[in-house]
Protein backbone atom coordinates (compact mmCIF):
# COMPACT_ATOMS: atom_id res chain seq x y z
CA UNK A 1 0.00 0.00 0.00
CA UNK A 2 1.51 3.53 -0.62
CA UNK A 3 2.01 6.29 1.31
CA UNK A 4 -0.80 8.52 -0.63
CA UNK A 5 -3.35 5.37 0.24
CA UNK A 6 -2.48 5.45 3.81
CA UNK A 7 -3.03 8.79 3.86
CA UNK A 8 -6.48 8.69 1.94
CA UNK A 9 -7.53 6.02 4.85
CA UNK A 10 -6.44 8.21 7.82
CA UNK A 11 -8.64 11.34 6.24
CA UNK A 12 -11.35 9.33 6.20
CA UNK A 13 -11.05 7.99 9.42
CA UNK A 14 -10.50 11.74 10.99
CA UNK A 15 -13.68 13.36 9.07
CA UNK A 16 -15.43 10.12 10.45
CA UNK A 17 -14.40 10.38 14.24
CA UNK A 18 -15.23 14.00 13.84
CA UNK A 19 -18.93 13.58 13.03
CA UNK A 20 -19.03 11.86 16.64
CA UNK A 21 -20.28 8.45 15.07
CA UNK A 22 -18.02 6.75 17.52
CA UNK A 23 -18.53 8.38 20.97
CA UNK A 24 -22.17 7.23 21.70
CA UNK A 25 -21.85 3.96 23.80
CA UNK A 26 -24.27 2.21 22.29
CA UNK A 27 -22.48 2.41 18.96
CA UNK A 28 -19.48 0.97 20.24
CA UNK A 29 -21.03 -1.88 22.10
CA UNK A 30 -22.81 -3.02 18.89
CA UNK A 31 -19.52 -2.95 17.33
CA UNK A 32 -18.06 -5.30 19.67
CA UNK A 33 -21.01 -7.52 19.44
CA UNK A 34 -20.19 -7.38 15.40
CA UNK A 35 -16.50 -8.54 15.83
CA UNK A 36 -17.46 -11.09 18.58
CA UNK A 37 -20.07 -12.97 16.23
CA UNK A 38 -17.25 -12.58 13.43
CA UNK A 39 -14.66 -14.06 14.99
CA UNK A 40 -16.68 -17.31 16.41
CA UNK A 41 -17.92 -17.22 12.83
CA UNK A 42 -14.65 -17.90 12.03
CA UNK A 43 -12.75 -19.48 14.86
CA UNK A 44 -11.73 -22.77 12.46
CA UNK A 45 -10.43 -20.34 9.85
CA UNK A 46 -8.55 -18.79 12.86
CA UNK A 47 -7.12 -21.64 14.02
CA UNK A 48 -6.33 -23.19 10.75
CA UNK A 49 -4.19 -19.78 9.91
CA UNK A 50 -2.47 -20.05 13.13
CA UNK A 51 -1.86 -23.63 12.88
CA UNK A 52 0.05 -22.49 9.11
CA UNK A 53 1.90 -19.71 10.60
CA UNK A 54 3.26 -20.91 14.06
CA UNK A 55 2.33 -25.11 13.94
CA UNK A 56 -0.15 -24.14 16.66
CA UNK A 57 -2.53 -27.14 17.28
CA UNK A 58 -6.47 -25.76 17.48
CA UNK A 59 -6.31 -26.37 21.07
CA UNK A 60 -3.87 -24.15 21.77
CA UNK A 61 -4.77 -21.60 19.33
CA UNK A 62 -8.19 -21.24 21.14
CA UNK A 63 -6.71 -21.57 24.79
CA UNK A 64 -3.99 -18.53 23.65
CA UNK A 65 -5.66 -16.62 21.10
CA UNK A 66 -8.93 -16.67 19.98
CA UNK A 67 -10.45 -17.97 23.18
CA UNK A 68 -8.43 -14.71 25.05
CA UNK A 69 -9.95 -12.80 21.90
CA UNK A 70 -13.59 -13.55 22.39
CA UNK A 71 -12.88 -13.19 26.51
CA UNK A 72 -11.89 -9.58 26.07
CA UNK A 73 -14.56 -8.58 23.73
CA UNK A 74 -17.37 -10.16 26.45
CA UNK A 75 -15.80 -8.43 29.17
CA UNK A 76 -15.91 -5.20 27.27
CA UNK A 77 -19.54 -5.64 25.82
CA UNK A 78 -20.43 -5.97 29.54
CA UNK A 79 -18.46 -3.37 30.85
CA UNK A 80 -18.15 -0.31 28.57
CA UNK A 81 -21.33 1.48 29.97
CA UNK A 82 -19.81 1.88 33.70
CA UNK A 83 -16.26 2.62 31.98
CA UNK A 84 -17.50 5.38 29.76
CA UNK A 85 -18.85 7.22 32.60
CA UNK A 86 -18.04 10.59 34.56
CA UNK A 87 -16.21 9.99 37.67
CA UNK A 88 -17.12 12.48 40.06
CA UNK A 89 -13.82 13.75 42.93
CA UNK A 90 -13.95 15.06 45.82
CA UNK A 91 -14.30 19.16 45.63
CA UNK A 92 -12.31 20.90 48.14
CA UNK A 93 -14.25 23.57 50.14
CA UNK A 94 -12.14 25.95 48.11
CA UNK A 95 -13.81 25.70 44.98
CA UNK A 96 -17.85 25.89 46.92
CA UNK A 97 -20.32 25.09 45.02
CA UNK A 98 -18.59 22.95 42.92
CA UNK A 99 -19.02 19.27 41.04
CA UNK A 100 -15.49 17.95 40.02
CA UNK A 101 -15.30 14.90 37.67
CA UNK A 102 -12.74 12.95 35.37
CA UNK A 103 -14.79 12.67 31.95
CA UNK A 104 -12.49 9.72 30.00
CA UNK A 105 -12.48 10.39 26.11
CA UNK A 106 -11.56 8.82 22.98
CA UNK A 107 -8.04 9.82 21.82
CA UNK A 108 -9.55 9.56 18.23
CA UNK A 109 -7.68 7.83 15.49
CA UNK A 110 -5.17 5.07 16.38
CA UNK A 111 -2.74 2.98 15.33
CA UNK A 112 -2.22 -0.75 16.60
CA UNK A 113 0.60 -2.55 15.28
CA UNK A 114 0.82 -6.19 16.32
CA UNK A 115 3.71 -8.98 15.94
CA UNK A 116 3.76 -12.13 14.44
CA UNK A 117 4.12 -14.40 17.81
CA UNK A 118 0.54 -14.25 18.70
CA UNK A 119 -0.81 -12.80 15.28
CA UNK A 120 -4.11 -12.90 16.43
CA UNK A 121 -4.56 -11.79 20.22
CA UNK A 122 -2.47 -9.00 20.32
CA UNK A 123 -3.86 -7.65 17.24
CA UNK A 124 -7.74 -7.85 18.30
CA UNK A 125 -7.12 -7.84 21.86
CA UNK A 126 -5.96 -3.98 21.61
CA UNK A 127 -8.79 -3.20 19.26
CA UNK A 128 -11.53 -4.41 21.50
CA UNK A 129 -10.07 -1.45 24.03
CA UNK A 130 -9.91 1.03 21.52
CA UNK A 131 -12.99 0.03 19.46
CA UNK A 132 -14.95 0.08 23.38
CA UNK A 133 -13.28 3.94 23.95
CA UNK A 134 -14.54 5.23 20.77
CA UNK A 135 -11.79 5.60 18.44
CA UNK A 136 -11.20 4.52 15.25
CA UNK A 137 -8.49 2.51 14.21
CA UNK A 138 -6.11 1.10 11.92
CA UNK A 139 -4.65 -2.56 12.23
CA UNK A 140 -1.37 -3.34 10.91
CA UNK A 141 -0.81 -7.12 11.22
CA UNK A 142 3.06 -8.45 11.31
CA UNK A 143 4.38 -9.69 7.39
CA UNK A 144 5.81 -12.85 9.12
CA UNK A 145 2.73 -14.20 10.09
CA UNK A 146 0.88 -14.22 6.73
CA UNK A 147 -1.77 -16.43 6.84
CA UNK A 148 -2.90 -14.67 9.96
CA UNK A 149 -2.88 -11.77 8.65
CA UNK A 150 -4.98 -12.78 5.87
CA UNK A 151 -7.83 -13.70 8.39
CA UNK A 152 -7.47 -10.75 10.55
CA UNK A 153 -8.10 -8.84 7.34
CA UNK A 154 -11.01 -10.87 6.07
CA UNK A 155 -12.43 -10.45 9.75
CA UNK A 156 -12.12 -6.52 9.92
CA UNK A 157 -12.94 -6.00 6.38
CA UNK A 158 -16.45 -7.80 7.12
CA UNK A 159 -16.82 -6.48 10.41
CA UNK A 160 -16.26 -2.63 9.34
CA UNK A 161 -16.09 0.27 6.87
CA UNK A 162 -11.98 1.48 6.50
CA UNK A 163 -12.99 5.00 7.85
CA UNK A 164 -14.01 3.15 11.28
CA UNK A 165 -11.42 0.10 11.00
CA UNK A 166 -9.16 -0.22 8.51
CA UNK A 167 -6.46 -2.77 7.87
CA UNK A 168 -3.25 -2.22 6.41
CA UNK A 169 -0.80 -5.10 5.21
CA UNK A 170 2.56 -5.15 4.05
CA UNK A 171 6.03 -5.09 5.45
CA UNK A 172 8.70 -2.60 6.80
CA UNK A 173 7.40 -0.23 3.74
CA UNK A 174 4.13 -0.10 4.97
CA UNK A 175 5.11 0.03 8.48
CA UNK A 176 7.58 3.38 7.82
CA UNK A 177 4.83 5.42 5.82
CA UNK A 178 2.42 4.41 8.85
CA UNK A 179 4.78 6.10 11.17
CA UNK A 180 5.16 9.26 9.49
CA UNK A 181 1.75 10.05 9.61
CA UNK A 182 0.12 11.69 13.00
CA UNK A 183 -1.84 9.76 14.76
CA UNK A 184 -3.83 10.45 18.06
CA UNK A 185 -2.22 7.49 20.17
CA UNK A 186 -0.17 4.32 19.03
CA UNK A 187 -0.15 1.26 20.08
CA UNK A 188 3.05 -1.20 19.36
CA UNK A 189 3.94 -4.86 20.79
CA UNK A 190 6.89 -5.97 19.36
CA UNK A 191 10.79 -5.94 19.87
CA UNK A 192 12.72 -3.38 21.73
CA UNK A 193 14.63 -2.22 18.80
CA UNK A 194 11.53 -1.35 16.07
CA UNK A 195 10.19 0.29 20.16
CA UNK A 196 12.36 2.93 20.18
CA UNK A 197 11.57 3.23 16.53
CA UNK A 198 8.45 3.43 17.34
CA UNK A 199 8.88 5.68 20.08
CA UNK A 200 10.96 8.24 17.93
CA UNK A 201 8.07 8.80 15.32
CA UNK A 202 5.52 8.87 18.02
CA UNK A 203 8.09 11.88 19.48
CA UNK A 204 7.83 13.99 16.31
CA UNK A 205 4.02 14.69 16.67
CA UNK A 206 3.76 14.71 20.35
CA UNK A 207 1.90 11.16 20.27
CA UNK A 208 1.07 9.43 23.15
CA UNK A 209 1.92 5.54 22.68
CA UNK A 210 1.35 2.01 24.67
CA UNK A 211 4.92 -0.30 24.09
CA UNK A 212 4.56 -4.00 24.95
CA UNK A 213 8.26 -5.07 24.61
CA UNK A 214 10.12 -7.87 26.04
CA UNK A 215 13.35 -8.84 27.56
CA UNK A 216 14.82 -11.55 29.47
CA UNK A 217 12.61 -13.09 31.63
CA UNK A 218 14.01 -14.60 34.91
CA UNK A 219 12.15 -17.67 36.42
CA UNK A 220 13.88 -18.00 40.09
CA UNK A 221 13.55 -21.65 41.85
CA UNK A 222 14.63 -21.13 45.44
CA UNK A 223 15.51 -24.40 47.92
CA UNK A 224 12.04 -24.01 49.50
CA UNK A 225 10.26 -24.12 46.34
CA UNK A 226 7.58 -27.20 45.18
CA UNK A 227 10.29 -28.51 42.63
CA UNK A 228 8.38 -31.27 40.85
CA UNK A 229 5.27 -28.33 40.66
CA UNK A 230 7.80 -25.59 39.27
CA UNK A 231 9.41 -27.53 36.59
CA UNK A 232 5.92 -28.65 35.57
CA UNK A 233 4.63 -25.37 34.96
CA UNK A 234 8.05 -23.74 34.19
CA UNK A 235 7.85 -26.32 31.24
CA UNK A 236 4.71 -25.39 29.88
CA UNK A 237 5.48 -21.56 29.94
CA UNK A 238 8.88 -21.62 28.56
CA UNK A 239 7.86 -24.11 25.24
CA UNK A 240 4.47 -23.04 24.81
CA UNK A 241 4.33 -21.92 21.30
CA UNK A 242 7.73 -22.89 20.47
CA UNK A 243 9.41 -20.34 23.02
CA UNK A 244 7.83 -17.59 21.39
CA UNK A 245 6.04 -15.85 23.82
CA UNK A 246 7.38 -12.52 25.15
CA UNK A 247 6.57 -13.51 29.13
CA UNK A 248 7.87 -16.88 28.55
CA UNK A 249 10.31 -17.94 31.22
CA UNK A 250 13.73 -16.81 29.37
CA UNK A 251 15.88 -18.41 31.81
CA UNK A 252 16.22 -20.47 35.19
CA UNK A 253 17.87 -19.32 38.34
CA UNK A 254 18.00 -22.06 40.23
CA UNK A 255 19.33 -22.73 43.93
CA UNK A 256 22.23 -25.06 44.15
CA UNK A 257 20.66 -27.39 46.82
CA UNK A 258 17.71 -28.19 44.55
CA UNK A 259 18.89 -27.53 41.24
CA UNK A 260 19.87 -32.01 40.54
CA UNK A 261 16.28 -32.48 41.22
CA UNK A 262 15.01 -29.64 39.18
CA UNK A 263 17.04 -31.02 36.09
CA UNK A 264 15.58 -34.25 36.42
CA UNK A 265 12.11 -33.30 36.80
CA UNK A 266 12.39 -30.71 34.14
CA UNK A 267 13.52 -33.86 31.63
CA UNK A 268 10.86 -35.69 32.79
CA UNK A 269 7.83 -33.09 32.47
CA UNK A 270 9.35 -32.54 28.83
CA UNK A 271 8.92 -36.44 27.76
CA UNK A 272 5.68 -36.00 29.66
CA UNK A 273 4.41 -32.70 27.89
CA UNK A 274 5.86 -33.65 24.58
CA UNK A 275 6.91 -37.00 24.01
CA UNK A 276 10.33 -38.66 23.24
CA UNK A 277 10.29 -37.24 19.98
CA UNK A 278 8.82 -33.65 20.38
CA UNK A 279 10.21 -33.01 16.69
CA UNK A 280 7.22 -35.80 16.19
CA UNK A 281 4.69 -34.37 18.43
CA UNK A 282 2.01 -32.29 15.88
CA UNK A 283 1.03 -30.65 18.33
CA UNK A 284 4.21 -28.82 19.08
CA UNK A 285 4.37 -25.93 17.21
CA UNK A 286 7.24 -24.29 14.96
CA UNK A 287 9.88 -21.04 14.70
CA UNK A 288 8.51 -18.63 12.91
CA UNK A 289 10.92 -18.83 9.75
CA UNK A 290 14.41 -20.15 9.04
CA UNK A 291 15.87 -16.28 10.19
CA UNK A 292 14.71 -16.81 13.25
CA UNK A 293 15.76 -20.28 13.56
CA UNK A 294 19.01 -20.01 12.41
CA UNK A 295 19.65 -17.08 15.13
CA UNK A 296 17.87 -19.77 17.73
CA UNK A 297 20.56 -22.56 16.29
CA UNK A 298 23.32 -20.85 16.87
CA UNK A 299 22.21 -19.59 20.67
CA UNK A 300 22.39 -23.51 21.49
CA UNK A 301 26.05 -24.57 23.11
CA UNK A 302 25.81 -27.90 22.17
CA UNK A 303 28.39 -29.16 25.37
CA UNK A 304 25.75 -27.42 27.98
CA UNK A 305 22.69 -29.45 26.35
CA UNK A 306 21.21 -32.13 28.91
CA UNK A 307 18.40 -32.50 26.86
CA UNK A 308 16.71 -31.86 23.59
CA UNK A 309 19.34 -29.61 20.76
CA UNK A 310 17.94 -31.71 17.90
CA UNK A 311 16.29 -29.87 15.10
CA UNK A 312 14.82 -29.32 11.93
CA UNK A 313 15.88 -26.52 9.40
CA UNK A 314 13.54 -27.68 6.59
CA UNK A 315 10.11 -27.78 8.99
CA UNK A 316 11.79 -24.58 11.31
CA UNK A 317 11.51 -26.72 14.51
CA UNK A 318 13.67 -26.89 17.22
CA UNK A 319 12.93 -29.88 20.14
CA UNK A 320 12.61 -28.68 23.91
CA UNK A 321 15.99 -27.89 24.87
CA UNK A 322 17.70 -27.33 28.11
CA UNK A 323 21.06 -26.26 28.69
CA UNK A 324 23.27 -26.34 32.69
CA UNK A 325 26.15 -24.95 33.85
CA UNK A 326 25.35 -21.43 31.89
CA UNK A 327 26.64 -18.09 32.75
CA UNK A 328 26.15 -14.79 31.75
CA UNK A 329 29.19 -14.73 29.69
CA UNK A 330 27.15 -17.74 27.54
CA UNK A 331 25.53 -16.19 24.01
CA UNK A 332 22.21 -17.45 24.84
CA UNK A 333 22.07 -14.70 27.44
CA UNK A 334 23.52 -12.10 25.54
CA UNK A 335 19.55 -11.22 23.98
CA UNK A 336 16.21 -12.33 24.83
CA UNK A 337 16.18 -16.24 23.57
CA UNK A 338 12.27 -16.43 22.01
CA UNK A 339 12.69 -19.72 21.27
CA UNK A 340 12.43 -23.36 22.75
CA UNK A 341 16.21 -23.30 25.10
CA UNK A 342 16.05 -22.92 28.64
CA UNK A 343 19.24 -22.06 30.19
CA UNK A 344 20.06 -22.70 33.99
CA UNK A 345 22.00 -20.72 35.98
CA UNK A 346 22.74 -21.60 39.40
CA UNK A 347 22.84 -19.75 42.78
CA UNK A 348 24.16 -19.62 46.57
CA UNK A 349 23.07 -16.82 48.01
CA UNK A 350 19.37 -15.31 47.17
CA UNK A 351 20.39 -11.62 48.54
CA UNK A 352 23.03 -11.91 45.43
CA UNK A 353 20.21 -12.76 42.97
CA UNK A 354 17.69 -9.95 43.90
CA UNK A 355 20.94 -7.73 44.19
CA UNK A 356 21.55 -9.28 40.62
CA UNK A 357 18.63 -8.45 39.04
CA UNK A 358 18.32 -4.91 40.46
CA UNK A 359 20.86 -4.44 37.77
CA UNK A 360 19.97 -5.43 34.86
CA UNK A 361 17.24 -4.42 32.46
CA UNK A 362 13.77 -4.16 34.18
CA UNK A 363 12.39 -7.12 32.65
CA UNK A 364 8.84 -7.41 31.14
CA UNK A 365 7.82 -10.48 33.87
CA UNK A 366 9.62 -12.30 36.52
CA UNK A 367 8.68 -15.82 38.38
CA UNK A 368 9.47 -17.21 41.66
CA UNK A 369 9.14 -20.42 42.59
CA UNK A 370 9.24 -20.69 46.73
CA UNK A 371 7.07 -20.87 49.79
CA UNK A 372 9.86 -18.49 51.64
CA UNK A 373 7.33 -14.99 52.52
CA UNK A 374 10.35 -13.17 52.75
CA UNK A 375 11.88 -14.21 49.45
CA UNK A 376 8.23 -13.45 48.03
CA UNK A 377 8.16 -9.80 49.49
CA UNK A 378 11.31 -8.90 48.48
CA UNK A 379 10.79 -10.03 44.88
CA UNK A 380 7.32 -8.27 44.99
CA UNK A 381 8.51 -4.65 46.53
CA UNK A 382 12.89 -4.45 45.87
CA UNK A 383 12.57 -6.01 42.24
CA UNK A 384 11.25 -4.06 38.55
CA UNK A 385 9.01 -5.71 36.45
CA UNK A 386 5.66 -5.44 34.18
CA UNK A 387 4.10 -8.02 36.08
CA UNK A 388 4.67 -11.70 37.16
CA UNK A 389 3.76 -14.56 39.08
CA UNK A 390 4.51 -16.66 42.44
CA UNK A 391 4.76 -20.33 41.77
CA UNK A 392 3.53 -20.12 37.95
CA UNK A 393 4.13 -18.49 34.96
CA UNK A 394 2.77 -16.73 32.14
CA UNK A 395 -1.13 -16.71 33.67
CA UNK A 396 -0.62 -13.34 35.05
CA UNK A 397 -1.72 -12.14 31.20
CA UNK A 398 -4.55 -14.16 30.87
CA UNK A 399 -7.33 -11.80 32.77
CA UNK A 400 -9.35 -8.69 31.50
CA UNK A 401 -9.73 -8.09 35.31
CA UNK A 402 -5.55 -7.20 35.76
CA UNK A 403 -3.56 -5.17 33.49
CA UNK A 404 -0.85 -6.25 31.39
CA UNK A 405 2.31 -4.31 30.38
CA UNK A 406 5.79 -3.11 30.97
CA UNK A 407 8.26 -1.02 32.71
CA UNK A 408 11.60 0.54 31.49
CA UNK A 409 13.11 -1.28 28.82
CA UNK A 410 10.31 -3.87 28.74
CA UNK A 411 7.86 -0.95 27.37
CA UNK A 412 5.40 1.61 28.93
CA UNK A 413 1.68 1.76 29.53
CA UNK A 414 -0.90 -1.61 30.24
CA UNK A 415 -3.67 -2.70 28.64
CA UNK A 416 -6.38 -5.53 29.36
CA UNK A 417 -10.35 -5.29 30.68
CA UNK A 418 -10.87 -1.31 32.42
CA UNK A 419 -6.82 -1.05 31.86
CA UNK A 420 -7.13 -1.01 28.31
CA UNK A 421 -9.99 0.99 27.92
CA UNK A 422 -8.17 3.61 30.04
CA UNK A 423 -4.74 3.13 27.82
CA UNK A 424 -7.27 4.50 24.85
CA UNK A 425 -8.35 7.00 26.50
CA UNK A 426 -7.72 10.60 27.58
CA UNK A 427 -9.64 11.69 31.18
CA UNK A 428 -10.45 14.97 31.04
CA UNK A 429 -10.86 16.77 34.79
CA UNK A 430 -13.27 18.99 34.68
CA UNK A 431 -14.74 21.37 37.11
CA UNK A 432 -18.51 22.58 36.99
CA UNK A 433 -18.37 26.04 39.10
CA UNK A 434 -22.00 26.75 39.82
CA UNK A 435 -23.00 30.36 39.25
CA UNK A 436 -25.75 31.23 42.46
CA UNK A 437 -22.63 31.89 44.75
CA UNK A 438 -19.34 33.85 43.87
CA UNK A 439 -17.02 34.23 46.86
CA UNK A 440 -14.87 37.53 46.62
CA UNK A 441 -11.45 36.40 48.37
CA UNK A 442 -10.03 35.21 45.18
CA UNK A 443 -10.38 38.95 43.50
CA UNK A 444 -8.23 41.98 43.61
CA UNK A 445 -7.55 43.90 45.71
CA UNK A 446 -6.42 41.68 48.26
CA UNK A 447 -7.07 43.77 51.41
CA UNK A 448 -9.15 41.93 53.78
CA UNK A 449 -7.68 40.42 56.58
CA UNK A 450 -10.51 38.09 57.08
CA UNK A 451 -10.65 37.01 53.55
CA UNK A 452 -6.68 35.96 54.26
CA UNK A 453 -7.78 34.42 57.48
CA UNK A 454 -10.68 32.74 55.09
CA UNK A 455 -8.00 31.42 52.53
CA UNK A 456 -5.54 30.05 54.56
CA UNK A 457 -8.87 27.95 56.33
CA UNK A 458 -10.49 26.78 53.02
CA UNK A 459 -6.74 25.80 51.66
CA UNK A 460 -5.25 23.63 54.24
Amino acid sequence: MTNQEIQAILEKQRQFYRSGATIPVKFRIQQLKRLYAVVKRYEIEINDALKTDLGKSHYEGFMCECGLVLTEIGYMIRHVRKFAKAKTIHTPLAQFHSHSYKHPTPYGNTLIMSPWNYPFLLTLDPLADAIAAGNTAIVKPSAYSPATSKIVEKILNECFSPEYVAVVTGGRAENAALLEQKFDFVFFTGSQAVGKEVLRHAAEHLTPVVLELGGKSPCIVDASANVKLAARRIVFGKYLNCGQTCVAPDYVLCERSVKDRFLAEVVKQIKLQYGDEPLANIHYGKIINEKHFDRLYGLIDAKKVIVGGEADRESCRIAPTVMDGVTYDDAVMGEEIFGPIMPILTFESFDAVVEELKEKDKPLALYLFSSDKTHVRRVRTELSYGGGCINDVVIHLATSEMGFGGVGESGMGSYHGKDGFDAFSHYKSIVDKKTWLDLPMRYQPYKSKLFEKLLHLFLR
